[in-house]
């Protein structure tokens, strides 16, 4: 989160800015992942901004890696079921307190919850965290959103042969990319989705100030709680986004879900350092060919949206830390029972 950096900057090494974080885990046959993370593309070589994002990868032996000291930790964890994956990313609050110790709490944690196969049990686990952790890091006098730390979460479950959970709170965002198009699966918790939970913005002005603008404020974060009832106070719970709270058109991007996936399409779990620039649209049109175009695997696709973003990023790209998993399902985990015509490039046409 842009907005909420740390000013100050350390030295270190240009090799330690980027880290490849999938290597020598083990997702089956029908799932390839790829993550990176890394200090930021446009701060210069010898000074980097300390890297408040995370990341979680468990693959389907348990086997689990996690960012720690902005340093890659493995680990094994002790009876996680086969076949069983979760996959996260998380960008820390780095102008508040404690942003990046906030994201490795959160990652940390990740490890202990068990696996689940319901929206119920996930949400409940999650959601009990989020509380434990504001506990934790609760300091006096910090009911607002100056002082409380906190992170974005955007989490996948993926349990043999149902359809992926999703779990989202916070800007960071999942992405849908084809040939043909980069589809948001999506909402920022912003002030604009607030603006239209309340009626005061339409669908296409609420596009316009998310998808068509680089805003750097927040409305809801794990740890920190939310503002959506009122801007000017927050909340301690996290508030689910879903057809009782969302207007109409926002409707297919609830907060928790299980997703209609296709073989075939690359999806993007990504920080929002991916496309911090004035005008992102430019910018994300140019995914489509950067991720499909003569890239065999789903390292190759995020190797080649990593090296554009240092070697020709858009214009106005600011200093960020960047952190995405790459992810293209080949087999079980499509949801078979779900229809498949339903997909989510319809919902550009809502914006568009």
């Amino acid at each position: 989160m842009r907005w909420l950096r740390n000013a100050s900057a350390v030295e270190r090494p240009p090799a330690h800015r980027m880290h490849c974080l999938a290597d020598g885990l083990d997702f089956g046959p029908g799932l390839q992942v790829a993550a990176r993370s890394s200090a930021s593309a446009s701060a210069s070589r010898l000074m980097v901004p300390e890297n408040q994002d995370n990341v979680l990868l468990i693959d389907a032996s348990g086997h689990a890696v996690r960012l720690g000291g902005e340093a890659p930790l493995r680990t094994r964890v002790p009876g996680w079921p086969a076949g069983h994956m979760r996959l996260a990313v998380l960008d820390g609050m780095g102008g508040h307190g404690n942003g990046r110790q906030a994201a490795e709490a959160v990652a940390t944690a990740l490890l202990d919850v068990p696996a689940c196969r319901t929206l119920a049990a996930l949400s409940s686990h999650l959601d009990a965290l989020h509380a434990t952790l504001q506990a934790r890091f609760r300091q006096p006098g910090d009911a607002d959103t100056f002082r409380r730390p906190g992170t974005t979460l955007t989490l996948l479950e993926i349990a043999p042969g149902q359809a992926p959970l999703l779990y989202h709170v916070g800007d960071s965002r999942l992405y849908e990319v084809t040939a043909d198009a980069a589809v948001p699966l999506t909402i920022d918790h912003v002030p604009a989705t607030g603006y239209a939970m309340h009626g005061l913005l339409g669908a296409h002005e609420w596009w316009q100030q998310v998808h068509g603008e680089h805003r750097s404020q927040i409305a809801q974060a794990f740890i920190l709680g939310n503002a959506f009832a009122n801007p000017q106070l927050l909340d301690d719970d996290l508030r689910a986004l879903d057809e009782a709270t969302l207007p109409p058109f926002l409707h297919p991007l609830a907060d928790r879900r299980a997703l209609v996936t296709r073989p075939g399409a690359l999806y993007l779990l990504a920080t929002d350092g991916l496309w911090a620039c004035e005008q992102p649209q430019p910018w994300l049109a140019r995914w489509p060919h950067l991720l499909t175009h003569g890239t065999d695997t789903v390292d190759e696709a995020l190797t080649c949206l990593f090296e554009a973003c240092m070697a020709s990023p858009p214009p106005q790209f600011y200093i960020d830390n960047m952190t995405a998993i790459a992810i293209r399902f080949t087999g079980d985990n499509t949801g078979e029972n779900i229809d498949q015509t339903a997909l989510p490039h319809s919902i550009l046409t809502t914006f568009c």
